[in-house]
Parts: structure tokens; C-alpha cells; sequence
């Protein structure tokens, strides 16, 4: 009897199993403690959004991760592309607006100051001063008459 009563106090004492419950259950509270991330707490609890988006959000996130993760050379070259059309993006603006002022200016100066004689290079000259805010075909005018 004694022998079976000092299995019980050792299985007592080293209790292997039970520990390794305690510390599972443990670690499972501090998970379900965590606070949530701000971005949550303000869409889906205080705003009240879909708790189907949030998994699609999450879902998604995780996707991008892992193709970040394992795709970096085409991440970094396709911001480098992005980058470079945003950077450049103004200048071609500009530059059409400009191209469009002049045919606009070019089409008026032929149509109101009745230069038929007037070359290529000299008309271009002039729709060019035109969209810049000069007042050369306002000589020109005057020179006519």
C-alpha cells in the first residue's frame, strides 16, 4: 500500500501534464488580451462596419505580406516605375496644354488676322507668344492697318 500511495505523491509533486495545460491555457489568454489594432477598434466596433470586410481586410493583408515577402525585386521595381510616372506626370500635363494652346492659337491667328502669306516657323512663332501672354499680334494688327 505504501508503494501505491507514493506514486500518487510523486504524480502530485511532477505533475507534467497539468503544467503543460497551465501554461497553454495561459498563453491563450494573453492572445485574447491583446488589444485590437486602432484601424479595428475605430471601423468595425465604433463605426460598426461589416464583420465580413474585416476578414476580407485581414485576409487580404496577409496575402500582400507574403507577396511582398516573396515577390520583392517586382515590388520594388514596380514602385520605382510608379514613382517615376507620378514624378513625371506634371511635365506632360504642361507640355500638352501648351501643344494644345498652340494649334488653338494657330487655328485663330489664321482665321482673325487673315496672314495668308505668313510661313510655318513665323506662325508657330507667333501662336507660341500668343500662349505666353504676349501682345505681338496685337502689332501686327496695327501694322496692317
Amino acid at each position: 500500500m505504501e508503494k501505491k500511495e507514493s506514486r500518487k505523491a510523486q504524480d502530485i509533486k511532477n505533475p507534467t501534464f497539468e503544467t503543460k495545460n497551465l501554461k497553454a491555457s495561459s498563453n491563450s489568454n494573453n492572445k485574447r488580451d491583446k488589444s485590437l489594432p486602432w484601424w479595428v477598434e475605430l471601423l468595425f466596433v465604433q463605426i460598426g462596419l461589416p464583420d465580413k470586410w474585416l476578414i476580407k481586410v485581414l485576409k487580404t493583408k496577409k496575402k500582400s505580406k507574403e507577396l511582398i515577402k516573396n515577390e520583392k525585386r517586382i515590388v520594388v521595381i514596380f514602385l520605382f516605375v510608379l514613382g517615376g510616372l507620378i514624378y513625371f506626370y506634371p511635365v506632360v500635363k504642361y507640355s500638352k496644354s501648351k501643344l494644345d494652346c498652340e494649334t488653338i492659337a494657330k487655328s485663330y491667328i489664321l482665321e482673325n488676322k487673315n496672314l495668308k502669306k505668313i510661313n510655318a516657323q513665323q506662325l508657330r512663332m507667333l501662336s507660341i507668344n500668343f500662349c505666353n501672354g504676349g501682345d505681338e499680334i496685337k502689332q501686327i494688327k496695327n501694322l496692317k492697318d
